[in-house]
């Protein structure tokens, strides 16, 4: 079964840090292009940041520039979110995706239709 499987959610204050993981099993994530995306209550979902499976190059919304970094351990067959400097914006279920792209343009890597998701990781932001 192929799935994809999120952990290292949970409550942080302001200003803190957390990092999620997105387990893979099922297939190897080296030939995927990988994602994150989020979804706040009341709101759509959010395109958070990608990687592309060519040449690990990255992309994240502007909102989250300079604060996320999304990174990948092909040993581990898991990919990652390091969160730091969070606001209480940044409240949402996260969730990872993963695809397989004949073309990949990376400023649109927010935009694509992934194969598989994850059942998400909520994380909140509040003092």
């Amino acid at each position: 079964q192929l799935q994809l499987v999120e952990s290292g959610g949970g409550l942080v204050q302001p200003g803190g840090s957390l990092r999620l993981s997105c387990a893979a099993s099922g297939f190897t994530l080296d030939s995927y292009a990988i994602a994150w995306f989020r979804q706040a209550p009341g709101k759509e979902r959010e395109g958070v940041s990608c990687m592309s499976s060519a040449d690990g190059r990255t992309y994240y919304a502007d909102s989250m520039k300079g604060r996320f970094t999304i990174s990948r351990d092909n040993a581990k067959n898991t990919v990652y979110l390091q969160m730091n400097s969070l606001k209480p914006e940044d409240t949402a279920i996260y969730y990872c995706a993963a695809g397989r792209f004949s073309q990949y343009v990376l400023r649109l890597c927010l935009n694509y239709g992934y194969n598989y998701w994850g059942q998400g990781t909520q994380v909140t932001v509040s003092s």
